[in-house]
Parts: C-alpha cells; structure tokens; sequence
C-alpha cells in the first residue's frame, strides 16, 4: 500500500498483494505486453523528449470495476476539453526517471488535478513508456487500485473542467465504441462515454488494455465520429 508518508520519504515500490481476483487479467496483461503492442510511437533511442507519467486507476463502484478520468479544462492552449488520465510531467522532487520518479509524478499529479488521496491507492504496475511526438512527452502509465475511496473533484478549474469515473462495462460495450480520424488522418479508437469522447492516447492505452486482458468485445470499427462530437 502506499502512504503519503512513503511520497515524502523512502522509495515507492509496487505491490499486487490484495489485489481483487477481477484485476487479474489486467496485472498480466501489464507484466507480459510489450512496447510495440501498445503503440508506434516509442521514445526516442537519443533519449529526448520530457518525462511525464499518467495514473492508470482502477477502483469498484456501483456498476463494479471503474477507471478515474479527467476532463482536462477548455480554456487551455494544449488538449483543451480532452478527457484524459491524471498525470503530468516529472518534477526534480519527483526523482529517478528510470527508478520510482513516474510513480511519484503519477500520484502527486492525481492529487493535483483531482484531489486523490495517494493513500488509498496501491500502485501494482507500469507499462512501457510511451511518446507523444504532437508534444515531446515519454508518458510512463503508472496503474494503481482504488483501494481505499476518498473523494475526488476539481481541484483548479484553470487545468480541470471535471472529474468522473467510468464503468468499466461502459468501455466495453460496443455501443460506446468508435473510431476517430484526425486531421492529420491518424485514425484511433474512441470511447463515447459518460458524455465525453475519450480519444486519442488515452483511449489508445485504454483500448490496449481492454485488449490485452480479453475484455475486449468485438465493435464495429467503421463507425466513426468526429472530434468535436459532443453528446
């Protein structure tokens, strides 16, 4: 488990003691997925691009399994209104890049941007980082369990618009599956859920995930919507 007093002091470590049986899938998934399943886009081999780490969390609601998101707010320069994971860039208190830096930068940017309480959560595992080329950040998604649910809402509505939960079985449903087509003509998956579209690399690791831990149902791939969809 992870505890503030662990943020302030010694290492952070991970551990999948006490995780819930659903989560299975998921942890294998996370220990057995390679960098070239989960995107195309891989950090540089010159090591460029800035360190950032997102907060994959998974926590039990009403509707069972659920994942934390965020809508980042609409008034910023950078991925306005775009749902997305808690999470940012490294800071130099946030240590070791190649050591437990992206679990702390994970954790501190959650209760930043949502008001988490890092000591409910229990950090089981990291996926290969990631790069986002559109803005040079290696992204390290760090995963946790909600094991303790405190509450979470808008901490600065100048960087988050709102906080939301969403239902795992609402991701998998079909009905909430699309594809999306930038205008660049990248195309990408997408999730119209909780009235908002989740596009682009967070649905991308979301859509991997579901995949990698055979929750996956099969969807119609040609359905498409377009960025600015609003329900």
């Amino acid at each position: 488990m992870t505890h503030a007093s662990d943020m302030r002091g010694g290492r952070l470590s991970l551990s999948k003691d006490g995780l819930p049986d659903w989560l299975d899938p998921v942890v294998h998934a996370v220990e057995t997925v390679e960098p070239v399943q989960l995107s195309r886009f891989l950090p540089p081999a010159n090591g460029a691009g800035r360190q950032s780490a997102v907060l994959i969390l998974f926590g039990e609601g009403e509707c069972g399994p659920e994942l934390l998101l965020m809508e980042r707010a609409h008034s910023l320069r950078s991925h306005a209104g775009q749902p997305s994971f808690p999470g940012g860039a490294l800071d130099p208190e946030d240590g070791d890049p190649k050591a437990d830096g992206p679990l702390r930068a994970a954790l501190r940017e959650a209760e930043e941007e949502t008001g988490l309480d890092p000591r409910g959560v229990q950090l089981f595992g990291v996926l290969p980082a990631l790069y986002i080329p559109v803005s040079g950040f290696v992204v390290t998604p760090v995963l946790g369990w909600w094991r303790e649910r405190t509450p979470v809402g808008v901490v600065d509505p100048n960087e988050t618009a709102r906080v939301f939960t969403v239902p795992v079985a609402d991701l998998t449903d079909p009905a909430n599956r699309a594809t999306t087509v930038h205008p660049s003509g990248h195309r990408g998956p997408a999730f119209l859920v909780e009235s908002a579209l989740v596009w682009g690399f967070t649905a991308g690791i979301i859509d991997r995930l579901l995949h990698y831990s055979g929750w996956e149902r099969p969807w119609d791939r040609d359905k498409r919507v377009p960025l600015d969809w609003r329900s």
